[in-house]
């Protein structure tokens, strides 16, 4: 979403009373380009709902998220965090704030970073130099999964069941969608897996089509 289309979402919501639930999703994880803002950070006290989660950051297992939100709202969602189930895992809150003040999860970031980057670059010359003629993998610009679009009305259930059955797992858009697109498409993870795992994977989804 363009800054400008940003801006005009916060003023719809400010006009018409309506929140805006923003979830941060893989920002910290970006190849290209400048880091896209916020709406929240536009208007720290409007509309805006911020919502972030260190599990895909660092484990999944951690199960410590947070919300940003204006001040006059923090009291309410305090008393309903304390309602729902307390507080997370004083342990756990502790050990992540030693680990963001001593700058270890920048330094985490990083790392991941430079590893994601090598691995959505393995994945996507591999599936060019295999598959060029039935799939087309656009340029990953951020995030540990890339869409990969069907070529020839080719089905994507159709290819996930494939897929799966030479042990590759990808997910049809379909799912995520209310209306079909066009054209079929899946989505592919790239970031758990190694170069060679990788590659491995793309020559059994190869097998998978008869490539």
């Amino acid at each position: 979403m363009t800054l400008e289309r940003r801006l005009a979402l916060l003023d719809c919501a400010r006009r018409s009373g309506s929140w805006i639930f923003e979830e941060d999703n893989d920002s910290e994880y970006r190849y290209t380009g400048r880091p896209i803002p916020a709406v929240q950070g536009f208007d720290p006290e409007g509309p805006v709902i911020f919502s972030g989660s260190f599990s895909k950051l660092l484990l999944p297992t951690l199960r410590l998220g947070y919300l940003v939100v204006p001040s006059m709202l923090v009291d309410k969602f305090a008393a309903a965090r304390f309602i729902s189930d307390r507080h997370s895992s004083i342990i756990d809150q502790a050990v992540m704030c030693e680990f963001l003040v001593e700058g270890h999860f920048a330094r985490h970031i990083r790392r991941m970073r430079e590893l994601h980057v090598a691995r959505s670059r393995e994945l996507r010359e591999a599936v060019n130099r295999r598959l060029p003629e039935v799939m087309e993998v656009p340029e990953i610009e951020a995030g540990i999964h890339t869409v990969v679009w069907l070529k020839h009305e080719l089905r994507e259930e159709a290819v996930a069941q494939a897929a799966a059955e030479h042990k590759v797992e990808t997910v049809p858009l379909r799912r995520f969608t209310l209306r079909r697109q066009q054209p079929d498409g899946l989505l592919l993870g790239f970031a758990a897996y190694t170069p060679r795992q990788i590659r491995e994977a793309v020559d059994r989804l190869a097998v998978s089509l008869n490539r």
